[in-house]
């Protein structure tokens, strides 16, 4: 539920701060993409990733409340070439959702070079970031929500809009994993989510960072910069019972505001029931798309903003930007990611 302007405390470790999640298809397989630290914070962001981290994309299945799924990715410390050793762990079941449970080793590999085992696939390092947005526009959307308010487009010009995000990287950690895997079949209905977790000094594990949805936390919290909202430490299940009369309140006034809904309060707790619990939703094998007809993964190239700054306020929020826009910041073919 993070993103790219958690500043400062981003800042000052952006290696734990996530800053979007893909799902989508690859070469007969599943492809998980997590992308953290940022560079649009400038001087302050760190290469590489966390050595005391972890790193974890976590998968439901057929709705269910946990995951019985973990892809468990951790790094050792940079070596003169800047590179780091990685290894992936794979936990099934009730480990999934045990931060002390061991898993399978997978594969063991470098950053920057491709590493496989077992049918897995796995790429990590620094890459282009293909996230798009104006962030000018995120910030009228974003006064509107604070406000209750409806988003006064009547100055924006699409037209004129500008990628805020051109030229930045960012750690990204692709997993790919093949169809003729026994969980990750075609058809099969998961939900997912990734999260960092940090070493802490009694022997356990403090989750830091999490995201399911994109946009979430630039949307709704802007100003939570210190991360004190408890949403990041939280598991999604949780998540409508702690946030969904607040989510569904901001959009409810924000909706009625702009005259989009006979029933705001009706709409608001429709967009807080489909936003909650904050897993993406997929159906393993099928076309990815974060788009208006439906939400089922999500590519690089889909324009993610322009979908959720819509769905928030109920109406039609133009972006001015297309897919081609970063087109160049990702690939067809493995890795999927374009290394910087």
């Amino acid at each position: 539920m993070s993103h790219h302007l958690d500043t400062p405390l981003a800042a000052q470790n952006g290696q734990l701060f996530i800053d979007d999640l893909y799902v989508f298809p690859g070469e007969g397989s599943t492809v998980f993409v997590m992308d953290v630290n940022s560079d649009i914070t400038g001087v302050y962001a760190q290469p590489g990733f966390h050595p005391e981290a972890r790193y974890e994309f976590k998968v439901h299945f057929d709705g269910a409340a946990f995951e019985d799924l973990t892809y468990r990715l951790s790094f050792g410390e940079p070596g003169p070439d800047g590179q780091q050793a990685l290894r992936l762990h794979a936990l099934t079941g009730a480990d999934a959702r045990e931060d002390s449970a061991a898993g399978d080793l997978v594969l063991e590999g470098r950053t920057g070079q491709p590493a496989a085992g077992g049918g897995v696939r796995v790429w990590a390092g620094r890459a282009a970031d293909s996230f798009y947005i104006d962030l000018s526009l995120l910030a009228i959307v974003n006064g509107a929500v604070a406000k209750g308010i409806a988003a006064d487009l009547s100055k924006w010009r699409p037209e004129a809009a500008r990628n805020s995000f051109a030229g930045t990287t960012v750690e990204s950690i692709v997993l790919e994993v093949p169809h003729a895997d026994a969980r990750l079949r075609p058809g099969a209905r998961v939900g997912v989510w990734c999260a960092t977790k940090l070493a802490t000094d009694a022997g356990g594990w403090r989750q830091v960072n999490r995201a399911g949805y994109p946009m979430m936390w630039p949307i709704f919290w802007p100003g939570d910069t210190d991360f004190s909202n408890p949403a990041n430490t939280r598991h999604p299940s949780q998540d409508f019972a702690a946030d969904g009369g607040h989510i569904a309140g901001l959009v409810a006034a924000v909706a009625g505001a702009a005259g989009a809904s006979d029933d705001p309060r009706g709409y608001g707790e429709i967009v807080a029931r489909e936003l909650f619990p904050d897993v993406l939703p997929y159906v393993v094998g099928t076309p990815a798309t974060f788009g208006f007809a439906a939400r089922n993964g999500r590519t690089m190239a889909d324009n993610a903003p322009e979908v959720m700054m819509s769905l928030v306020t109920g109406t039609a929020v133009p972006s001015g930007l297309t897919q081609s826009v970063a087109g160049g910041q990702r690939s067809s073919a493995f890795p999927y990611v374009i290394p910087a």
